[in-house]
């Protein structure tokens, strides 16, 4: 008897998270962020960003995210900002947090 087992092109950890590498305009790859999801990387990579004062005021930003392994970046928009800590925080953690979000554009594919 055979068994049939499928490979996946993603590159996924023992845990169930993928590796997604940060995209510079020049296409190199420095940073490296993980995540069950893609959105959940590039949430990551979003609070990386200097934060501006509030939601409203914050500037939205590009960022591509190369799933490892494949040629596939997923493109979000991400903005970052400062929020007063909640009042329940921990004691470690300072008055001042920062938040993120990110908005999803589209996959594309890299052509090699």
């Amino acid at each position: 008897m055979y068994s049939i087992v499928m490979v996946s092109k993603t590159m996924v950890r023992e845990d169930g998270k993928r590796n997604f590498a940060l995209r510079d305009d020049d296409g190199s790859e420095e940073s490296v962020f993980s995540g069950n999801t893609p959105r959940q990387a590039a949430l990551k990579a979003a609070r990386r960003l200097e934060p501006d004062p509030s939601e409203d005021d914050a500037d939205r930003v590009d960022l591509e995210l190369r799933e490892k392994g494949t040629d596939k970046v997923h493109i979000y928009e991400g903005w970052a900002w400062h929020e007063t800590a909640p009042d329940n925080k921990p004691d470690w953690m300072p008055d001042e947090i920062t938040e993120a979000n990110v908005s999803k554009q589209g996959i594309e594919h890299l052509e090699e």
